[in-house]
């Protein structure tokens, strides 16, 4: 079954926070769901310019429009000094109801697999109608300080120190201490027996739904 399907994303906003993985997440289901409608990919944080879709830094809407009509999938963003893309000129509210799905990755994760989230982050459209948590399971088995972005952060919220090894019962208590645990929890890089165990143990500690495996091999499951 699709990615899609199992996270039941529905048409308007959904906003992609938590670890690495997020843009893969993002394009494949912007692939997936071109099948349905015009798809709209873009940030609230920083993103690096797609190279399979085109990119629009404008805040005309009749030239999205106009590049939804043609391409079905569009990126829209701003664009900073720096060259990265950055949070639209257009609201994700007019973004909404310009395209038939909205993906935003409002999250920053410095590309390792588990985070902890500053006070200032994630930054979730007023108008998401579904958030997906992404954790990498290949954080799992290392300490926190190596595979963990906001380390002293993630230590305090787990009661753990940041020399200690990443099990699914700290993760857990990280999701359950910023209140990510009773939503839709998404279990990347899970390809081994191993990585299996590690996500079935995160999953069976969750009251919310989760879906865990690799967008590298495109298998996935619900847990």
């Amino acid at each position: 079954m699709n990615i899609s399907a199992l996270l039941e994303v529905e048409k308007g906003v959904t906003a992609l926070i938590g670890g690495g993985g997020k843009t893969t997440l993002m394009y494949t289901l912007a692939e997936e769901l071109r099948r349905r409608g015009t798809v709209l990919v873009t940030t609230s944080t920083h993103i690096q310019r797609p190279e399979q879709y085109p990119t629009l830094l404008t805040a005309d809407a009749a030239a999205v429009a106009a590049a939804l009509a043609t391409h079905g999938v569009v990126c829209v963003a701003g664009e900073t000094a720096e060259g990265k893309l950055c949070a639209p000129a257009l609201s994700f509210e007019l973004l909404a109801a310009l395209a038939d799905f909205v993906l935003v990755e409002a999250d920053g994760s410095k590309r390792l697999p588990l985070k902890a989230h500053a006070p200032h982050e994630p930054v979730i459209p007023p108008n998401a109608c579904r958030t997906v948590y992404v954790v990498g399971a290949d954080g799992f088995g290392h300490p926190i300080r190596q595979v963990c972005h906001r380390p002293e952060r993630y230590a305090a919220l787990c009661g753990a120190a940041e020399d200690d090894i990443v099990t699914p019962a700290l993760e857990a208590a990280v999701l359950h201490a910023e209140g990510y645990d009773t939503g839709w929890v998404y279990i990347n890089k899970v390809e081994t027996p191993s990585d299996w165990a590690n996500a079935e143990a995160l999953a069976a500690l969750l009251p919310g739904k989760a879906v865990a495996g690799s967008l590298w091999e495109r298998r996935y499951r619900i847990l």
